[in-house]
């Protein structure tokens, strides 16, 4: 995994500040991989609410994490509890690395 443990930690702690404390939050994509360089932080959180709130609380995420990590491309991906799983989210689950 290609974060930094204060990273990681970093994500973790503005997760449950920003979604709350039950909040599953994942790495995925080319920083899962050790041998592979460079990409951006691909991240999937698990939470629930409806569209409005979790949109609004994924936007407060993202500036957050930008003020705490600095200038990172940064990707988030929202998966909300009770629906139907995408694509992206079986893959997430199957490759991603929980933080």
């Amino acid at each position: 995994m290609r974060l930094t443990e204060e990273q990681a930690s970093i994500i973790r702690q503005a997760a449950r500040q920003v979604f709350g404390s039950g909040t599953d939050v994942w790495l995925f994509g080319s920083r899962v991989h050790d041998s592979k360089r460079g990409g951006d932080i691909d991240l999937y959180i698990e939470t629930e609410g409806g569209v409005k709130v979790v949109l609004d609380r994924e936007l407060a995420f993202h500036a957050t994490l930008q003020r705490r990590l600095g200038e990172q491309r940064i990707d988030i991906v929202v998966h909300r509890q009770g629906v139907p799983l995408r694509p992206i989210d079986i893959e997430v689950r199957a490759t991603g690395v929980r933080l």
